[in-house]
């Protein structure tokens, strides 16, 4: 497991493109930012998307897809 240190690669608002690799257990998306896990609600594997970054914890973030 990667070590981030004291900052992810991503802060709140954000807005990069990701792409879908994995399913979390509650069906959100799972996109990799420098190794980083964001989670992407709505998302199915293989979408690229363009999200905007709503929530940073220490070891993963949240995301939703902007339009």
């Amino acid at each position: 497991m990667e070590n981030f240190g004291r900052r992810p690669p991503v802060e709140v608002g954000d807005v990069i493109n990701v792409k879908i690799e994995a399913l979390g257990s509650g069906g959100d998306g799972i996109a990799k930012v420098s190794g980083f896990v964001v989670f992407v609600p709505g998302t199915r594997v293989d979408d690229e998307v363009t999200v905007r970054v709503n929530r940073v914890l220490r070891k993963y973030a949240f995301a939703e897809v902007v339009e």
